[in-house]
Formats: C-alpha cells, sequence, structure tokens
C-alpha cells in the first residue's frame, strides 16, 4: 500500500509539473496510474486527498482554465517557476556527492517508475516536457534505517511506535518529516503526552511499528507546521568536545569542528578537531558510527558513553549470534 500510494504521489506530481496547460480530472484520471480502476466516487475521494498531500508537502498545485472565456472547468497543474529552487552553488566536495547521488538515483528503481509514467502520459495525450522534471529529481538520500517506514506512516496518516535513544518508547501521530541542520526528523503529536514533538530519526533504536489502520488521524487544519518545526527544533550547540579523525573520515565532523593541537597519545594518522554539540547522546551516536576513524578524547563522560554505547551493541551481536546458533 505505502509503495503504490508514493508511486501515485510521485506520477501525480509529473503529470502536473510536465504539462504547459491545465489538465482536466478526467485526463489526470486516465495518465495517473492508481487512478484508472477506481469507481467515480472513489477517484474523488482519492484525488482530493493525493491533492492534500503534495500541498502538505509544498508542491504548488495551481487551478485553472484553458479557455478564458469558458471558465467553467477547472484543471490543474503544476507552475515550474513556482516549484524550482533558487540558484545554489556547491563546494567541489559537495558537487561530488551530488554527482554520485545523481548516479545512485539513475540506477534506482525509481528511474524506472518515472520512464513507466511518461510513457502512459504519452498514451494518455498527454505529451510530457521532459526538461520540466529536473526539479524532483532527488539529490540526497536518507541513510536512517526508519526513514522510510516513518515516511510512509506520513503520508497514510497511520500511527507508528519506536524505541528512542535515550528516553521512552514513543508512540506518535507523524504530521511531517522536515530536514533541519543537516538531519531528518518527523515531526507530531507524542500521543503518551498528548503534545507536539520533533524526532530526530536517526536517534530511532529499533524497527518502527506501523498501525494497520490509515486515516487513523487528522492533521490540525489550522495547524503552521513550518512554525511549530522551529519551535521544536534542537537549540544551538552549547559545549564542545576534542575528538581525533583519521585521514579525510568522517566529513561532517570535520566540517562541524575546528582543528586544535594534537593531544599527547592520539595515534599516528590522526587530528584533533573541537567539535561543538548540543546533546552528548547525538555526538556519541556520530562517534560509534565511525569507528574507529574517530575516537574521543575530551571530555572524560564522552569517553566513558562512547564505550558504553560501544561494548551494548558488541553485548547485543554476541547474543544473536547466541541465539541463532
Amino acid at each position: 500500500m505505502a509503495a503504490r500510494k508514493s508511486e501515485r504521489l510521485v506520477n501525480l506530481t509529473i503529470c502536473l509539473l510536465a504539462t504547459r496547460s491545465y489538465l482536466s480530472r478526467e485526463r489526470i484520471r486516465r495518465a495517473v496510474e492508481g487512478y484508472h480502476d477506481l469507481s467515480d466516487a472513489a477517484f474523488e475521494r482519492t484525488f482530493e486527498r493525493d491533492k492534500d498531500d503534495l500541498r502538505a508537502m509544498g508542491v504548488p498545485i495551481e487551478t485553472g482554465s484553458n479557455d478564458r472565456f469558458f471558465d467553467d472547468e477547472v484543471g490543474y497543474r503544476i507552475a515550474r517557476g513556482s516549484f524550482e529552487l533558487p540558484p545554489v552553488s556547491f563546494t567541489p566536495d559537495e558537487l561530488s556527492a551530488l554527482g554520485a547521488a545523481t548516479r545512485v538515483w539513475h540506477e534506482a528503481s525509481a528511474a524506472s517508475a518515472t520512464a513507466s509514467a511518461l510513457a502512459k502520459l504519452r498514451a494518455a495525450g498527454v505529451e510530457p516536457d521532459v526538461t520540466r522534471l529536473a526539479a524532483i529529481e532527488p539529490s540526497i538520500t536518507a541513510d536512517e534505517p526508519a526513514f522510510d517506514l516513518i515516511w510512509s506512516a506520513t503520508l497514510e496518516r497511520r500511527r507508528v511506535s519506536f524505541g528512542y535513544r535515550g528516553g521512552r518508547r514513543r508512540e506518535i501521530e507523524p504530521w511531517s518529516v522536515t530536514w533541519r541542520k543537516g538531519r531528518w526528523y518527523v515531526l507530531g503529536l507524542d500521543v503518551g503526552i498528548d503534545e507536539p514533538r520533533m524526532f530526530k530519526i536517526s536517534r530511532v533504536t529499533d524497527v518502527p511499528v506501523v498501525g494497520a489502520e490509515p486515516e487513523s488521524y487528522v492533521v490540525p487544519a489550522d495547524l503552521d507546521l513550518a512554525a511549530l518545526a522551529r519551535s521544536l527544533e534542537p537549540g544551538e550547540p552549547d559545549a564542545t568536545a576534542i575528538v581525533g579523525i583519521r585521514g579525510d573520515f568522517a566529513p561532517q565532523l570535520r566540517r562541524r569542528g575546528v582543528l586544535v593541537d594534537t593531544p599527547a597519545g592520539l595515534p599516528p594518522g590522526y587530528a584533533a578537531y573541537e567539535v561543538p554539540y548540543a546533546h552528548q547522546g547525538d555526538l556519541v551516536g556520530d562517534i560509534c558510527a565511525a569507528a574507529p576513524d574517530v575516537l574521543p578524547v575530551e571530555p572524560s563522560q564522552l569517553r566513558d558513553a562512547v564505550i558504553a554505547r560501544l561494548r551494548g551493541v558488541l553485548t547485543a551481536h554476541a547474543d544473536a549470534t547466541a541465539a541463532a546458533s
């Protein structure tokens, strides 16, 4: 179900972005895979939900008519100028990363899905302008294992529960997935305390459990999600740590930090960086993910936390191996 809806939303976006004129509901119904087999009433409900979902994600769907004298038939399109980002510039390292991500995109299953969608549009009489599709080509992928399930739950309005580093298990009604300060977050209602909260997806500690019932809750209509995310986002760093980084590894930590004098005892090949942070648990996770190419030096509490985390991983792995044998 999640994959089917995601494909339908992508196809609808392509359909509305690839045309210069307004498309009627009937032409959209014929062109977009996922609408063909629906009854009239089911199509109307699904199409309205899909438009709402795309608009909630920031896709500017316009309504209008192609005939200024007879505007009784409403059509839809996405104006390229309203959808594109302003010009941006990148460093050589960032351009290299974008190039790698583009190759991943062209090799991924989404590439064949897009080609199939374009063929269906042409068969339905809609000649797409493929040069207009560059705006929806992703240039980055989420590396958090929990991302896909949380993203699908958000689109389908399903409750989701997960273990969260440094706290109790959470059950939330996800309202939005957002990218803030280089990290993915999910924003929603924390059911346990009945208050809005924002959670860093990389801090989810297990496979999220997604509720069986779609459309099980409603996002408040008067809610400004962008303003709420700004009010809940993590505070500015208020502490610093010294870490040793080997060579060109851990580029994110190197960019966040500044080079300092190498302390005694740091192995050859490592350079010392002073790295600011707001939550020790997040920095511990970054260091453990990059081990052994990143070593904690100061403060001692950080070293102890990293050692405890790695020992916990080792113990869990040993337990899993023993259970499987």
